[in-house]
């Protein structure tokens, strides 16, 4: 079976800086992959790779990006941009700002419905209607009238996801959107975020710092930091027999309600120093390699 979405030895450079150092992973159809980390380890850079939206000043230097097995860097810019929205998708960390301020959320996602699928502007509102009942949002011609700052956050971070799967997409690349939520709203979103990959059959990679967010929904899981992959594996097998000091060092940082009482323990200062020589060495032993 051809995975959905392959990274193989990834490289990415801010000027001289390397921010992704060598990443490979894989998602296979119907899957939730985590890719977890600290901020900083290099999740959000990966997806915006993948996006083509990476800031002016970073730059792809090694590596392929491969979607149905075919590959996004190779492709021309105009063949990238009709799978960007339609067959891959995102959604995006922050609900408050992801929604264009000045336009109603109808227009938003007729707007996406009608320059990927090619419908007309009344059958557009009338499919993001039905959408917005898929996310659960009551009354949804009324609030697709309204504009964004009219509507709550967690509605906004509903009207996100009813957009990144308008258009059954194969690929979801879901950039940490519980966030910005508290935490009743995370449990509704990620509940949705499952109804919908299983209605649609979709792929997700899942970014996030949140370790319970991962074994809540994600079946397989990366763990990145500095931008190096350093453990992955099946969910339930890196949670209870973490094989890097790395990931032991995140699950005692992390709350569980099963051990209240249990003092976290904050990542050694020792070990970040320890995984930040190792990267900076790579980058060194790759500059050697190159001159």
């Amino acid at each position: 079976m051809t995975a959905t979405f392959t990274v193989e030895g990834l490289k990415v450079a801010i000027g001289a800086a390397n921010v992704l150092r060598g990443v490979s992973l894989e998602v296979q159809p119907g899957e939730v992959r985590g890719l977890v980390g600290e901020s900083g380890a290099g999740k959000s850079m990966l997806g915006r790779a993948v996006l083509g939206l990476l800031p002016a000043n970073a730059a792809v230097t090694a590596g392929r990006i491969a979607f149905e097995g075919r590959d996004l860097l190779a492709m021309a810019e105009a063949e990238r941009r009709r799978l960007l929205g339609r067959r891959i998708a995102l959604i995006p960390q922050d609900p408050m700002t992801s929604l264009n301020p000045v336009k109603r959320i109808g227009a938003q996602i007729g707007n996406l419905l009608r320059h990927h699928l090619d419908l007309s502007k009344r059958t557009a509102l009338a499919r993001a209607a039905e959408l917005l009942t898929e996310v659960a949002i009551r009354e949804p011609e009324r609030v697709l009238a309204l504009y964004p700052h009219e509507i709550s956050g967690g509605m906004r971070q509903r009207v996100l996801i009813a957009m990144a799967f308008a258009c059954d997409p194969a690929l979801v690349i879901a950039d940490e959107p519980t966030t910005a939520l508290d935490v009743t709203v995370q449990r509704q979103v990620l509940q949705l975020v499952e109804r919908l990959r299983l209605r649609h059959g979709s792929a997700v990679l899942f970014v996030t710092h949140d370790l319970g967010v991962v074994a809540k929904i994600c079946r397989s899981m990366t763990v990145l930091h500095a931008g190096r992959v350093l453990e992955e594996g099946e969910t339930a097998n890196v949670l209870t027999r973490p094989r890097h000091a790395y990931t032991r060092a995140l699950l005692a940082a992390t709350p569980r309600a099963d051990r209240p009482a249990e003092a976290l323990r904050p990542v050694p200062p020792a070990l970040i120093e320890q995984l930040w020589s190792e990267a900076h060495r790579l980058d060194d032993v790759a500059a050697v390699d190159a001159a």
